[in-house]
């Protein structure tokens, strides 16, 4: 599996990690960041001035994700957007939404389903754009 990469596209790849992370910021902070507060009854109470790990720290989280999702694809030799798009559905439905909704079970958040829907939306749509952009600069 490691000698596929050599096949990966690193362009692909940051251009994929660039991707994600701005979605998070949108996400969050401009398009439901009311909707996101209210999953963790922070609604009105999200600090002004977050620390900074809210800020580079989605960003250090995705770029594992990514790489392993880029290696995952050279391996499977997803070469097409009709593959590319399957495959970010699999991944995207068995393991990120999947994984956002155990996290939201957790007693701390106190509307799982919510918060599995919104977090899980985020990680789908990530994860297929991620998908279809590292198809688009795959390598020849």
């Amino acid at each position: 599996m490691l000698q596929k990469i050599s096949k990966i596209s690193w362009l692909g790849v940051f251009l994929s990690i660039v991707f994600y992370s701005f979605l998070g910021w949108l996400w969050f902070t401009v398009l439901f960041p009311n909707q996101y507060a209210s999953t963790l009854d922070k609604l009105g109470l999200m600090p002004a001035n977050p620390d900074p790990i809210y800020f580079y720290g989605p960003f250090l989280t995705v770029i594992p994700t990514i790489i392993t999702i880029a290696l995952l694809m050279a391996t499977l030799n997803i070469n097409t957007k009709k593959a590319a798009i399957e495959f970010a559905l699999i991944i995207g439905l068995g393991f990120l939404v999947a994984n956002t909704f155990n996290i939201a079970i957790n007693p701390n958040i106190p509307h799982p389903m919510p918060y599995g829907l919104l977090v899980g939306a985020y990680q789908l749509v990530g994860i297929l754009i991620s998908c279809l952009i590292m198809v688009a600069m795959k390598k020849k």
